[in-house]
């Protein structure tokens, strides 16, 4: 039941998003700010919506139903702060955190995941896995628990930020307004989705490879 809402919410962002701009008007920007930073900030909340969000919001403003340099600037700063705070719980709980068992919002499977990838490809990770779901939660946790130098990772930190919101909010604001993209909205953030998680499932099938080898 919740599962099924969630994929309806993700699914259908923007028409969500068109009903709470119309509700609430400009408080909509303190929402997407929240969304965004508890979506990078909170370990148990990966499953919020990243990029489909950006890129609708994107489109919107397109059509004049927001300032686009305000959602820029907001949702610049809710991703690097989002992504900081990670860092600093993940300093703060250590090691401990491979010993926490599994909840409904916390799957060790996503850290060990993470962590495997961050060994592959050292800071990187936090520019690379910005476009990644869930292991753009997990990454500045884990980098935090790994003891990174927070000014490396502050540096990771803003260049990733910048270009994922950046990337997105420009996609939907250029093209997400040409008749054949808005006519197949919804088919759109689909693509996202899967186009973003394609990297995190070629990385797990060649670990499996790997591994039978």
């Amino acid at each position: 039941m919740l599962l099924g809402m969630l994929m309806d919410y993700v699914l259908h962002v923007d028409k969500y998003l068109l009903i709470l701009l119309a509700e609430y008007g400009p408080w909509i920007y303190g929402m997407l700010f929240l969304i965004l930073f508890m979506e990078t900030g909170l370990v148990v909340t990966p499953f919020l919506p990243g990029d489909s969000l950006l890129f609708v919001a994107g489109t919107l403003a397109a059509t004049g139903h927001m300032d686009i340099w305000l959602l820029f600037v907001l949702l610049i700063t809710a991703a690097i702060t989002g992504d900081a705070l990670n860092f600093w719980i993940g300093r703060l709980v250590g090691e401990r955190a491979y010993r926490l068992p599994d909840t409904r919002w916390f799957k060790q499977a996503y850290l060990q995941k993470t962590h495997d990838f961050y060994q592959r490809h050292g800071g990187k990770t936090i520019i690379i896995a910005r476009f990644m779901p869930i292991v753009r939660t997990f990454a500045p946790f884990v980098a935090g628990i790994g003891g990174m130098v927070y000014l490396r990772f502050f540096a990771f930190n803003v260049v990733g930020g910048v270009l994922w919101v950046g990337s997105f909010l420009a996609g939907g604001y250029f093209f997400g307004n040409v008749p054949a993209v808005k006519e197949n909205l919804t088919l759109m953030i689909f693509a996202i989705i899967i186009v973003s998680i394609m990297p995190g499932v070629i990385a797990y099938l060649r670990h499996k490879r790997g591994s039978r080898e």
